[in-house]
Order: C-alpha cells, then sequence, then structure tokens
C-alpha cells in the first residue's frame, strides 16, 4: 500500500525506532494481521508489532500530533468488531509477555500479550488460577480479556477482571503514563493531568448525587455487562485513581493501552463434578437455575443451560452420550458443576444442590458424576455447540454470535421469546445456550451479507433483539462480548440518554482529540453494524468452514515470524475475492507475498486442527497448494527418487559423512559464514549447515536369531538409517542398535522388513505435494510390513512418530503400526524392569505426537524412567517440519525461541522421538537430543 500524508510522515517517524520488519503496509500483511474474529472487515493502513511500552508510548505522541486514529490488537479473538481499523493497528508482540507472582501467590502481574490460558498454567501449581475465564482463554491475550471485561463459564460477575483487578498501568492518548500501584507515578499524573482527575472526580460526584441515575447503574450491573463503559467504577469507587483504572476495564482500547495489569488469583479447586440435568421444558430449565442461583450459590461453579436445537446440532457427533438423541421435542439442558477443597465437601455441594431442586421433576433423573472421562464428555456437548452450527453452514455465510443477559428471574420468558424471533426472521438452524447462572444467554446463527435482502433480514431482526433485551426486559446487550462496533448503534437505547452522555463525556476526558479506536462503543452512526461487513466466498473445502476465531494462532509455530493458520485462510479467501472480481494483475502481486509467508514458513504440522473448533487442518491446504504448484519436470525428478530411494538414500548419507568430516577440520563458525554465504549466493535455496547436522548412518542391524515365539518387526525410517544423532559422540552407540538390544533384552526376535533400504512410508513426498509418489512408496512400506509380519501376527515398531502417524493414516484399519510411545507401554512393560535415573530430563512432544493423542503416554514413559521430568509447556511443534528446517531454518529457530530458557539449568538429558526434531531442538537448545529409546535402555540397564 502506497502511503501519501500524514500515513507518509507516521511511517518516516516510527522507522527511525522501529525496525520496518515489524513495519507492515503491504496488502498481504494489513489483511491478514486487521483481521479479527467478528464479522466485520476494515484494512489498516499501517500495522506495527509492538514489543513493549516505549514503542506504544512513542507512537502515540506521533498519532496525537498527527491526528491519525489508532488502534490496539492483542490476540484479535473479539467477536464484535473493536479490533479493527483502516488506519493504525498496533498489534502487541507474542514475546510481550511476562509473568510475575507475589509471595503469597494471591496477585499475578502480566504484560498485554499474556495468553489466558498460559497464565492459569502458571498458577496451576499454587492451587490458583485467574478469575476471568472465556471460551477463548486457549488464545486470547489478557490485554484484551481486560480492556473486553471477558468473562466465562465460572467467573460471574463475582471474578472478572472488574472484580479482580488489583492494579494496572495505563498509556494515555498522549504517551503518557499512570501505574496505579505507585504512589510517585500517582502524584505526578495528578500534577501533570490535574484536569483529567478533576473531571472524573466530577463524574462520580455527579451520578452519586442523582439517586436515579446511580440506581439504574447498580442495578444494570448486578448481572453481566459489558455494553458501553464500566459507569460502575463511578459509582464503586471514591478515588478517581481506582475509578481511572476501572473505567479501563471494558473499555475495549478506546481510552488507553493496558501496559501491564495485576490481578488478585482465586481458587482452583481439583475436586469438581458435573451434572447434565435434563428437564422437561425451558421454564422448568430456567427455574432450576434460579433456585441454584438464590439457595446454593456457594454450591455451583456454573450452569450452563443448552436449549433443544443445541443438543440435537451436536448428538450425532463422536463421543456424544446416545441418549441426546432420545430427548422430547422441548427438552432442555443445564449443565451444572460444582468444585470444593477436598472430596467431602464436595459432595455435600453434590448433596444441597439435589435437594433443592427435589421439587422440579426433571425428564430423566438427576446425577452427578465425579468421573473425569464422564463429565468431560459432557463439557464436550457445551463447547461443541457453537462449532456445530459453523460447521453446517452454508458457504459464503458467517457464524455470528450475540451475547445478551437477563434478570434472572425473566430468563424463561425472554428465552422463550428470543426462540419465536428466531423462527419469524427464518433463522432455523439458530440455537441458545449460555452461562444460564448469570441471565447470560449466547445465541448463535449463520446469516449472509451478500445481497441487500439478508441485510434488510440482519437489521430487522437485531433491531427487534435490541428492543426486547434493552427495554422490555431491561437487560445487557452485550454480558461479556464487548460493545464494539455491531452493538455501538445500540448503547443509548439501552442505557438512556443520561448514561449515553456520561460516556460521551468519559471519552472526551480520556482522548480529546477522538483518535484511539474510534468508532467502538461510542458511534453515532446508527447504521455503522450493517456496514464493512466480512468477505467469506467459498474458497476451498479444507477452510471454508473456518469462522475465523483465532484459536488456532498459539500452536502454530509460525506464528511470531510469518502468518498464522487464520490469517492463511483469510489471505487464500481475498485471493479467492480477487479471482471472482477478476483482479488478475492484484491477484498476481498478492500470490507472490504469500508465497514466503503463506506456503514455504508453514510447517504443515497441523497442530492447528487440535485447537480449531471446528477441526480446520490449514497445513493440508499448504500441502496442496504446494503440489499444485509442482509440474511435470517435479513429479518425474520425484518419480525417479521414488523408483532409485535405496540409492539416493545412501548417497545422501555418504554426503553428510562428508559435510561431517569437512567440519572436523573447519571449526564451526567458518562452516557457519560459508554455508550462509553459499546460502545468500542461491537465493536461500541451498540448505543452512547447522552445527547439529548429523554425519551419515549406514543400516547395517547385528540381529540374534533365537527362534523366540515373541517377535517384533522393526521398521527403521529412512532418515533413522541414513543420519546418526545430531552431535553423536565416538562412542555412541547408534539408534538402531539401541532398539534392538532393549526389544532383545525384553524376550523379543526381532524381524528388519526386507529390502528395506528403499522403503519409505511416503511422507517426504506427500508433504511437499507429491501424492502420488507418496502413495508408491507408502504402498511399498505397507506390502513389505504385510510379509514381514506375517499379515499382522507380529506387533510393528516404527522408531519416528512422524513416520508412525503417516502410515496409521495410510493404512487404515489394514494394518496397526506401533508408535515408539505405545510400543513401550503395551510392548515392553512388564518385559523389562524400569529404574528411574534420579537426573533430570526435558521431553519433546512431537506434533505426530499430539496429534495421535500419545502426550500423556509419552509423559507416563518418561516418569518409568527419571524422577525429574520436564515439558516445556510453552514448546509446541519445533517448527523443523522434515526437511524444512534444511531450508527454512528462520522457522525452526522463531517456533524455539523460548526453549532454552523454559529448560532447567542442571539438564544435561534430553528426549524426543523424531530425528529431525531431535535436530532442530539440539540446535536451539544447547542439549542434544535423542530418541527416547536411549532413556528407556538407561532406565532398564
Amino acid at each position: 500500500m502506497l502511503l501519501s500524508g500524514n500515513y507518509l510522515d507516521f511511517y518516516n517517524e516510527i522507522v527511525t525506532f522501529i525496525p520496518e520488519k515489524r513495519i507492515f503496509t503491504d496488502p498481504l500483511h494489513t489483511i491478514a494481521y486487521g483481521t479479527d474474529a467478528s464479522f466485520y472487515r476494515l484494512i489498516p493502513k499501517v500495522v506495527v508489532w509492538v514489543n513493549d511500552a516505549d514503542e506504544v508510548s512513542q507512537i502515540l505522541k506521533i498519532t496525537s500530533s498527527l491526528s491519525l486514529p489508532v488502534v490496539f490488537r492483542a490476540a484479535g479473538t473479539s467477536l464484535s468488531g473493536q479490533a479493527i481499523t483502516d488506519s493504525i493497528l498496533l498489534v502487541t508482540s507474542r514475546d510481550w509477555k511476562g509473568i510475575n507472582v507475589n509471595k503469597e501467590v494471591s496477585l499475578i502481574t502480566m504484560q498485554p500479550s499474556v495468553v489466558g490460558a498460559d497464565a492459569n498454567a502458571y498458577l496451576l501449581p499454587y492451587g490458583k488460577k485467574i478469575g476471568p475465564d472465556p471460551a477463548s482463554i486457549g488464545s486470547a491475550m489478557i490485554g484484551g480479556i481486560a480492556a473486553n471485561n471477558a468473562s466465562g463459564m465460572c467467573c460471574g460477575t463475582t471474578d472478572n477482571s472488574y472484580k479482580t483487578l488489583e492494579s494496572m498501568k495505563i498509556i494515555f492518548h498522549d504517551g503518557s503514563e499512570l501505574d496505579t500501584a505507585s504512589s510517585q507515578s500517582i502524584h505526578n499524573f495528578k500534577q501533570y493531568h490535574h484536569a483529567l482527575v478533576e473531571r472524573i472526580s466530577a463524574l462520580s460526584s455527579e451520578i452519586k448525587a442523582n439517586p436515579e441515575l446511580h440506581d439504574k447503574i447498580v442495578r444494570k450491573f448486578k448481572i453481566k455487562n459489558t455494553c458501553g463503559y464500566s459507569l460502575n467504577a463511578l459509582v464503586d469507587y471514591e478515588d478517581p485513581i481506582d475509578i481511572i483504572a476501572h473505567l479501563m476495564i471494558g473499555s475495549e482500547g478506546t481510552l488507553g493501552f493496558i501496559k501491564e495489569i495485576t490481578f488478585k488469583t482465586v481458587p482452583e479447586y481439583k475436586d469438581k463434578a458435573s451434572a447434565l440435568m435434563i428437564f422437561k421444558n425451558i421454564k422448568d430449565a430456567c427455574d432450576a437455575v434460579i433456585v441454584l442461583k438464590t439457595q446454593c450459590k456457594d454450591n455451583v461453579a456454573a450452569a450452563e443451560m443448552m436449549d433443544r436445537a443445541g443438543l440435537a446440532s451436536v448428538e450425532n457427533n463422536e463421543g456424544m452420550p446416545s441418549f441426546l438423541k432420545t430427548l422430547s421435542p422441548t427438552a432442555t439442558a443445564v449443565l451444572v458443576e460444582s468444585r470444593a477443597e477436598n472430596d467431602a465437601k464436595l459432595d455435600e455441594n453434590i448433596a444441597i444442590i439435589l435437594e433443592k431442586l427435589a421439587h422440579i421433576e426433571p425428564e430423566m433423573p438427576l446425577h452427578f458424576t465425579k468421573d473425569v472421562y464422564e463429565y468431560t464428555k459432557y463439557w464436550k456437548i457445551r463447547k461443541g455447540l457453537f462449532p456445530a452450527v459453523g460447521a453446517v453452514r452454508e458457504s459464503g455465510t458467517t457464524v455470528i454470535i450475540e451475547d445478551v443477559a437477563y434478570p434472572i428471574e425473566s430468563l424463561a420468558d425472554a428465552t422463550l421469546e428470543l426462540q419465536e424471533l428466531f423462527k419469524k426472521y427464518g433463522y432455523n438452524e439458530a440455537i441458545i445456550f449460555g452461562h444460564a447462572l448469570d441471565g447470560n444467554l449466547h445465541f448463535v446463527f449463520t446469516q449472509a451479507f451478500d445481497d441487500e435482502a439478508e441485510i434488510k433480514r440482519y437489521e430487522a431482526f437485531m433491531q427487534e433483539v435490541a428492543e426486547q433485551v434493552a427495554t422490555k426486559y431491561q437487560g445487557s446487550l452485550k454480558a461479556e462480548h464487548g460493545t464494539g462496533r455491531n452493538m455501538a448503534p445500540f448503547v443509548e437505547l439501552e442505557w438512556g440518554s443520561d448514561a449515553y452522555v456520561l460516556m460521551k463525556e468519559i471519552k472526551a476526558i480520556f482522548d480529546p482529540k477522538g483518535l484511539i479506536n474510534p468508532g467502538v462503543i461510542i458511534n453515532a452512526d446508527p447504521k455503522a453494524h450493517l456496514k464493512n461487513f466480512k468477505s467469506m466466498p467459498a474458497t476451498d473445502e479444507y477452510i471454508d468452514k473456518c469462522i475465523e476465531c483465532g484459536f488456532c494462532e498459539p500452536t502454530c509455530p509460525s506464528n511470531f515470524i510469518t502468518l498464522t493458520p487464520r490469517q492463511r485462510i483469510v489471505a487464500n479467501r481475498y485471493m479467492t475475492t480477487l479471482k471472482n472480481e477478476g483482479e488478475e494483475e492484484a491477484l498476481e502481486a498478492f500470490s507472490a507475498l504469500y508465497q514466503y509467508d503463506g506456503i514455504e514458513t508453514c510447517a504443515t504440522c497441523s497442530l492447528c486442527s487440535l485447537t480449531c473448533p471446528v477441526g480446520i487442518d490449514t497445513g493440508s491446504l499448504t500441502k496442496k497448494l504446494r503440489a499444485n504448484q509442482i509440474g511435470s519436470l517435479g513429479h518425474s525428478i520425484a518419480g525417479f527418487m521414488a523408483d532409485h530411494y535405496g540409492g539416493i538414500l545412501s548417497t545422501g548419507s555418504v554426503a553428510l559423512s562428508a559435510v561431517k568430516g569437512v567440519n572436523a577440520v573447519i571449526p564451526n563458525s567458518i562452516m557457519k559464514g560459508m554455508s550462509e554465504g553459499l546460502r545468500a549466493i542461491t537465493a536461500n535455496k541451498l540448505p543452512l549447515w547447522s552445527a547439529s547436522l548429523p554425519a551419515g548412518h549406514r543400516f547395517h542391524p547385528s540381529i540374534k536369531r533365537t527362534g523366540k515365539a515373541d517377535k517384533v518387526v522393526y521398521f527403521s525410517s529412512c532418515i533413522n538409517r541414513t543420519m546418526a544423532n545430531p552431535n553423536e559422540k565416538s562412542n555412541e552407540k547408534s539408534l538402531d542398535v539401541v532398539i534392538i538390544g532393549i526389544l532383545e533384552k525384553a524376550g523379543y526376535d526381532v524381524i528388519i522388513p526386507s529390502a528395506i533400504d528403499g522403503l519409505c512410508c511416503g511422507m517426504p513426498f506427500s508433504s511437499k505435494g507429491y501424492k502420488q509418489e507418496g502413495k508408491q512408496k507408502s504402498d511399498e512400506l505397507k506390502n513389505a510390513l504385510l510379509r514381514a509380519s506375517e499379515n499382522g501376527t507380529y506387533p510393528i515398531l516404527c522408531d519416528m512418530s512422524p513416520c508412525s502417524k503417516t502410515m496409521a493414516q495410510n493404512f487404515g484399519d489394514e494394518l496397526k503400526v506401533h508408535d515408539t510411545v505405545e510400543f513401550i507401554l503395551e510392548y515392553l512393560v512388564g518385559k523389562v524392569t524400569f529404574t528411574p535415573i534420579d537426573e533430570p530430563v526435558v521431553i519433546h512432544p512431537t506434533c505426530s505426537t499430539r496429534k495421535m493423542g500419545l502426550t500423556e503416554k509419552l509423559e507416563k514413559v518418561a516418569r518409568l524412567c527419571s524422577t525429574k521430568v520436564t515439558i516445556p509447556a510453552e514448546i509446541g511443534c519445533c517448527g523443523f517440519a522434515g526437511d524444512r528446517g534444511f531450508t527454512f531454518p528462520e522457522l525452526n529457530k522463531s517456533a524455539l525461541r523460548h526453549l532454552k530458557a523454559a529448560i532447567p539449568e542442571d539438564t544435561k538429558l534430553a528426549f524426543s522421538t523424531s530425528k529431525t526434531c531431535e535436530i532442530g531442538l539440539s540446535e536451539e537448545s544447547g542439549l542434544n537430543y535423542r530418541s527416547l529409546f536411549y532413556l528407556v535402555e538407561r532406565a532398564i540397564s
């Protein structure tokens, strides 16, 4: 994008203190980074990754002087359009995430990019957590959680950001700062911003002198409410600094930037029980909720209501209880959870709840379970409702989730009326669910915005909903998702002119020029919610169900260096739009930009599918795009390699040994310099040498034939047959020697498939888009393993997890191949004695391990072998991605940038289940990672 005028001046000023690689003006990055989870889209002119508060402060001074609007963005999981702009977007860096707790762990201080789930993981060993618990907690960052006053299923109105706030550090529109925990900062702020402080104090006094307005505010915040500003701050507090801090909660980035925030922690009880209560109708369900709220408030942690349409939307999903299909047409569920500090107290809670509900006849007997497997299945129902609608929507439509709250005594009538509104406007797929304990309901429906009639339908529906919620029932138009753009036109309808004038005054006090996130919360345009809709064109079957929520982003290894899965999908949808509009020149330019960020640096690890609500695997899209770029020459070369694979591997092994031999006489620093030079000359086509690059290995296994009945087929992957270990010591045993030794010690005869030199699971081909050649190798291997195992009579062991997973996918039910982890637990435990070593070890679960659901089992194996096991919580995919770590080493480096700091200082032993991952892990950690079998060998020696 070509900048001009004040935007060009802005760019020229910030480039003096922010590297150009963190400033984006091109169409790819402005569209990709400018997208949030809402159904609106504005394309920023400039996107800036900000690393610290000084950068934010300097930028705000510049935007203020140039009168340029600016918007703050954390994870972009907000649903109401509060993190988008057509001006300047500041995106907080993913590394701006420091966490500290006080000695008593009663307070936790967090920088803005701390992901909510990471904060809870940090607090878990202390039996604590943060109060807010939004559904997006696995991806939402604390800056956004606080700025939206996001709540969730359990925190209600008692443990949300507003109620658990201890202090915060704020950056204002002019770049000035306030630390509400520092007396010196407060003194300085009052001295230089006395007018702001005095006006806030005056507003508070004005409200307290107005009984009608005062009572309205108190009443409206008895239920969840994030519509408009947190006016309760002006009622609840006397000190203007406290008022300022609490006004920032729920302000959606319109009053200032939250640089750091300190929350009071809340208990995280381990003892839990849940009951999926099925009532005959909505009225009975709501009556039950009222009982839970008024008579069992100390015994209930959560009560989630789900209407019959919602239950029906998931009843055919895998793992759902079979009784869902037998429920009556009006049945309504209330999923209740109780938590306690010990089991006896939990039993007491359950008894009280059941006693208080005894007068309401359920459709099915009420039953609490403490079984984790069983109650996880119940919560899977609740968590599956939103994606269930998204998964069945028509291409081109978007999923809208609205978020309202009613006084709990009106919940039944209001819910029935909502259902009638769905029928009136033809939203037949709509479902209702929500945090009923707080009168908070979510309703989900699909909507197209591609013609005027559809927009008119949406407009009329939302107008009726607004009047029903705000006027008839005096409820909240936004309970926990924030006002944003889609409810800004209705704030005055809900609050009345007196309170709305007050909100406009607050905005003017904090942001006199109206430059910080304009149009959000306060918006004079009554049609603002009907403009700037996202285009969601049908693009590809792999991604068409994406709702752009951003839940995938924290797991992606390229999220700090190029694009995330959501951003790749956004980019592909935009390219479809360009194609549909005949913009061939723009499409060609955009595709060129996308090549590196979207295709080359995608690890295709598919971890995104594990956190995606609708299971989208963006890695599969990338593989498809790679395949589309392959010409006939590429397939000819791949076909030749597939046909002569054994010879090529042998040549590769020799080449690796030759490189290692050169490295023996040339220091690492010179080798690295030479490699970087050659790579630069070849435009990064030549792989980059690293100190952890292994020597070659020749696979010549030595096997003892004993004639024992217990036999194991051992398939060593082509990588392990070709490569030695990274930084291998001179006297170190090769992996195949270790594995065969363990198997023989366990009493097995070992069978090696014939013609193994040319065998491969096919992944090196298919991951690059060579599907046909990949299938060829996969079929060859399957047939060889069928012969070796006598059609599956003997168990088959594969020594590399990515290959195990590939074979599981390709072979299906025809042939079972055991991964390293499951083989150890199933075929070695009980055959050999494990004596855990008293040395600290670090373990890396590969992407394949995670996708096969073997992470917990990997940890179990590690704890069989060592008394001190660390699995770094922040490390997901290592980014090595087969051989991509050689050709795009920056991806590996970025993905593992926190690894070294996450490993305890005294740790010297590190293990995983993939040779290529071990190369990248070794390079970035300073430890020499080895196969898990090396750890097993130590424990059974």
